[in-house]
């Protein structure tokens, strides 16, 4: 009998799966990350995962499996509310294809499907369309639960500094406001969309008072919307996502503006979700990733169709294309937005436009983020393919490091891997994409161990030198058991 074949086994059938799994995919087993301490004798940290979401969990899962254990994350928000799920993102599932794996690891037991079965029936899993979110972020949790991962919640990152050959990163615990500064050999930034520039507001939009607009990335309270007339602006899965919560809240009416013609209803990402794109579009020259991102970023990705539903269910919904915001002026307590296709009136404004790259708008990056090369600074598109939005985004190393614009100014930021969105102009979907995880997080971490080997080599070549014992004892000797792989202690 499988976990499959009945309904109700329940999670600690499928535990005990888990635990049996991973006891069988756990050679080698021995640690061997030569441990490093600071001067006055404190550990360092070999990897400090900033994040702890679906991306930073993904990360802990894959480095524990490589036998990298002298880890910590940190994340800012309190428990359960790490990532979007449960604050902005306002859909009822997710956009992915429910047979999305990645956090996983190609463990079975661990797959979503797994958890989802043992609760509630392999024909439940079968009937289902898409993911709840809710049921996403409960199995988030249920496998740091069952990795044994930890999540040090309310603990934000506010600065990056070099102390060589290390980092040190000043993180702040919001409960208590004390301040700590840990010491690693990397840091991983994986904190999604938002840690790579900031949500863009139009300035007409963003000089209204406040009691007027909020941006998609904002908490929105939707139940004051009632009876009230609603603007959205934008044309992706965000803004519809926002106006069906607006509509569902009883707002007497929402229309969605966009500024191009028509919709954009063809989804790219059917397209590239095979193995050639996601595990090795980081390895393209310089010229076929910019072309293939150039023409993804500027086409935009479609919305599910579950979204256009949920808004053109209600009769009080209207769709306005061609009709970008040139202009927003408060009357009296509503608000006049001018649009090439005439004026129109709102009591609310909701804005979901997008966002804009740019690691100098981060406070936690700040002494970092002007030393980083972009795209702007190592590639110069051809005619026709000329784009400062994506000129923008960070130029990232093979294994998402930061590189440096100026080569010697600041070698320490290869220590440095950015696992966020921003990631995207250099590897693709990835950083923030859970389609891309299955591919992105293994090599990810595979540049992170590779790191630790070669700057260990020394270590490691006297650890094989000093190896002598002897595979068996002759009659009469005597001798101790050893240490699967001994390593030396930087005291």
């Amino acid at each position: 009998m499988t976990i499959t074949d009945t309904a109700g086994l329940g999670l600690q059938v499928l535990e005990q799966r888990v635990a049996e799994d991973l006891a069988k995919v756990s050679y080698p087993a021995g640690r061997w990350v030569t441990p490093h301490h600071t001067p006055d004798g404190g550990r360092v940290l070999d990897v400090l995962i900033v994040g702890g979401g679906q991306g930073g969990t993904a990360l802990a899962h894959a480095l524990t499996r490589q036998r990298v254990v002298n880890f910590r994350v940190v994340d800012q928000s309190q428990a359960g509310l790490e990532g979007p799920w449960n604050t902005y993102a306002r859909m009822a599932t997710l956009r992915s294809p429910k047979a999305v794996t990645g956090p996983d690891l190609d463990i079975p037991s661990l797959t979503i499907q797994a958890w989802f079965e043992a609760q509630h029936s392999a024909s439940a899993w079968e009937s289902l369309n898409k993911i709840d979110k809710v049921d996403w972020v409960a199995y988030l949790l249920w496998l740091r639960r069952v990795l044994g991962l930890t999540i040090e919640n309310g603990k934000r990152l506010e600065r990056i500094e070099p102390a060589d050959p290390y980092l040190v990163a000043t993180v702040r615990d919001l409960a208590s406001d004390t301040v700590e500064r840990i010491t690693a050999r990397k840091i991983v930034l994986a904190t999604g969309i938002e840690s790579s520039g900031r949500w863009w507001t139009p300035p007409m939009v963003e000089a209204l008072d406040k009691r007027f607009w909020a941006h998609t990335c904002e908490d929105i309270d939707f139940t004051a919307l009632t009876g009230k007339r609603v603007a959205v602006l934008g044309a992706g899965a965000s803004a519809f996502d926002n106006a069906a919560t607006a509509l569902e809240a009883g707002a007497a009416s929402v229309a969605i503006c966009v500024r191009r013609p028509d919709l954009q209803r063809v989804q790219p990402f059917r397209w590239l979700s095979f193995p050639g794109f996601l595990g090795h579009f980081h390895s393209l020259d310089d010229a076929w990733r910019w072309r293939f991102m150039n023409y993804l970023l500027s086409l935009r990705e479609a919305f599910p169709r579950e979204t256009w539903q949920r808004v053109a269910r209600h009769a009080t919904f209207e769709l306005r294309t061609g009709a970008g915001w040139d202009a927003c002026a408060p009357m009296g307590d509503a608000v006049r937005i001018s649009t090439p296709g005439g004026e129109m009136e709102a009591d609310y404004l909701i804005v979901g436009t997008g966002f804009d790259m740019d690691l100098g708008l981060r406070p936690e990056l700040d002494g970092v983020s002007q030393y980083v090369a972009s795209w702007a600074d190592r590639y110069a598109p051809p005619p026709g393919e000329e784009n400062q939005r994506l000129g923008r985004y960070p130029y990232l190393g093979q294994h998402y490091e930061l590189l440096e614009r100026d080569p010697g100014s600041a070698p320490w930021l290869r220590h440095i891997r950015l696992f966020t969105f921003g990631a995207t102009m250099s590897f693709g979907p990835s950083g923030a994409s859970i389609n891309a995880m299955k591919f992105a997080v293994p090599h990810l971490a595979a540049g992170i161990v590779r790191d630790l080997f070669h700057e260990d080599i020394e270590d490691h070549w006297q650890n094989l030198t000093a190896f002598q014992l002897p595979e068996f004892l002759f009659d009469g000797e005597e001798g101790e058991a050893a240490p699967a792989i001994p390593v030396i202690d930087r005291g």
